[in-house]
């Protein structure tokens, strides 16, 4: 059973930890790469840290450059498992403080008004549901790109 953990993040960390996350992609060197509760966007995702921290600058050096290079590599796995455009990186904690990074990507097909804005004009909440049934394949070929050997 889950601890009451302070945040939501702290919550989804201890869940991704136990193997009782749906979500989890995959465990990277500074923490999970998750699937986003919605989907408002096929593909958006979020870098968890482990530990969690409050903010990217509560981090030292070294653990943030870590953190950061994860994120562009889950960035770079979003890009080629999907054929998404451009990526959107977020990292705000305004609502969960803890640490956490926001990976959206961003479509020649979106709608004409939402294609150029940022993500937050979207009703997240419209988003479909995370089901992991539906996003085995795309979880696979994130894995994939994940694992091949960084760039130096």
């Amino acid at each position: 059973m889950l601890s009451g953990a302070a945040t939501a993040i702290h919550r989804q960390v201890e869940a991704a930890r136990a193997g009782a996350d749906p979500r989890v992609i995959a465990r990277l060197a500074s923490g999970w790469a998750v699937f986003g509760e919605r989907q408002f966007l096929r593909g958006y995702a979020l870098l968890l840290p482990d530990p969690v921290v409050p903010s990217l600058n509560a981090l030292d050096a070294a653990a943030r450059a870590r953190f950061l290079l994860d994120l562009a590599r889950l960035g770079d796995a979003v890009l080629a498992a999907t054929g998404a455009l451009r990526i959107n990186y977020a990292i705000l904690g305004n609502l969960e403080p803890a640490l956490h990074a926001h990976v959206i990507p961003r479509y020649a097909e979106e709608p004409e008004g939402l294609r150029t804005a940022h993500p937050w004009a979207y009703d997240w909440q419209a988003g479909a549901p995370f089901d992991p049934h539906s996003y085995g394949d795309l979880a696979a070929r994130l894995r994939r790109e994940l694992e091949r050997p960084e760039c130096p």
